[in-house]
């Protein structure tokens, strides 16, 4: 069986001959351009600058070569532009020097100024003539959303305006998932694609990065207290986003058809370390009708596999997933109030796949020894890998200062289980 058969299997909780590794196919499985770096320093792979593929957070592309080293069985279909709003695929790339020091090459229109304070300041689409739209400290590995709302007039709001980010995919977006995926699909991995339009009220996305003028609410605070003072106003934008996405799903079926197998379809985060963000009767009344219009659309329509990401302590929410239609649950954040490994896979396990879970980044990973490391990535593979139903990733994104040795550790330990 190649990398793809085994995830078929996985995400059909089947047991497959061996476990699937996914690192870099999403957003939210990916390594920071630094601890790229140091993973092909680590393999004694070729020296030469990391491309930054997803700019927000500043994750590193994994090429072919450390794919191979790590035992990666996926691989991502990304959309052309990134948060930013400017291409991050079949574009120019150009040097740059971070902060922390590192040569790296990102988009050429990855246009930045430093501020007084020294923070790192970057344009929405690269236009350098309106705000910037997102801040990275100068001590800091990422970028932050830089909130630029107008003043709310409560009789002026439309909906419309939260929903300026969202068209319909013309036929050049079609040509690019057809030539993107079509390449993809050569390679015998498994395939995520990212095909966007269907993040409903994800907060990294609410603020507009990639927006030059943002209208609406864009203040996180403001879209938050709005989930309960504004819910028609809330309804309206699911409403009209939801029947777009399915249009956009329908037209991309027909270039790329099976070619894919699971689609990363909302990054909006439930769960804080303790509890969840709000109520299951807010998320059964504002979000499952529209999630679930989605993932039905796509079970009864193609063989994809639907991929919800929700960090910190949702293990509550599980059964609204479900019953919304995801397949996959991601990032298993396991240190969360809850979320016991043993208890989710006893649990859910027969319904929902864990992407992720396969050690805890706040603490372990980074803090942790190498040996202590591989204890625990051995433990949590030997739980949620029992009869299919689990992808090997960290909770959320590798983060830039992480030990090497740690994960050289926890991909050490996923080889013993392979029995490599």
């Amino acid at each position: 069986m190649n990398s793809r058969d085994n995830l078929k299997k996985t995400l059909n909780h089947e047991q497959p001959e061996k476990l699937v590794v996914d690192f870099g196919a999403t957003a939210v499985t990916g390594i920071h351009c630094l601890a790229v770096k140091n993973l092909r320093n680590f393999y004694a792979l070729e020296d030469h600058p990391v491309k930054v593929v997803e700019p927000f957070q500043m994750l590193g592309e994994v090429e072919d070569d450390l794919r191979e080293a790590m035992n990666i069985d996926v691989v991502g279909a990304y959309g052309k532009n990134n948060l930013f709003g400017f291409a991050n695929s079949a574009c120019e790339w150009k040097p740059f020097r971070s902060n922390w020091g590192q040569d790296l090459l990102v988009p050429v229109d990855f246009k930045t100024i430093k501020s007084e304070d020294g923070s790192l300041l970057i344009y929405p689409e690269g236009v350098e003539t309106v705000s910037p739209s997102a801040r990275m400290p100068q001590s800091g590995y990422f970028f932050d959303a830089i909130i630029r709302q107008d003043p709310i007039d409560e009789d002026k709001l439309n909906p419309e305006d939260n929903l300026e980010e969202f068209s319909p995919v013309d036929v050049q977006a079609l040509d690019y998932w057809e030539r993107t995926i079509g390449h993809l699909s050569g390679s015998g991995k498994g395939i995520i694609a990212s095909l966007g339009g269907t993040a409903l009220g994800d907060i990294a996305l609410v603020p507009g990065m990639q927006l030059k003028n943002p209208k609406g609410i864009r203040d996180v605070a403001e879209w938050y207290m709005s989930t309960v003072m504004r819910t028609d106003y809330i309804h309206s934008i699911f409403e009209k986003q939801t029947d777009l996405a399915i249009r956009n799903f329908a037209r991309i079926f027909e270039r790329i058809g099976n070619q894919i197998d699971a689609v990363f379809i909302c990054g909006t985060d439930f769960g804080t370390q303790d509890s969840t963000f709000c109520s299951a009767d807010q998320f059964i009344e504002l979000y499952l009708p529209y999630y679930k219009r989605i993932n039905d659309w796509m079970h009864l329509h193609t063989q994809w596999k639907s991929f919800k990401h929700s960090c910190g302590a949702v293990e509550s929410f599980m059964p609204l997933f479900i019953e919304a239609g995801f397949d996959i649950i991601n990032p298993v954040q396991i240190n969360a109030k809850g979320m016991d490994p043993r208890h989710l896979k006893n649990t859910y396990g027969k319904e929902l796949v864990f992407w992720g879970g396969g050690v805890d980044t706040q603490k372990m990973l980074s803090f942790g020894s190498p040996k202590e490391v591989k204890k625990q990535v051995l433990e949590n593979c030997d739980i949620f890998a029992q009869d299919g139903g689990f992808v090997f990733n960290t909770v959320h994104n590798i983060q830039a200062n992480v030990p090497v040795e740690n994960l050289a550790a926890m991909l050490d330990a996923i080889k013993d289980f392979n029995g490599n």
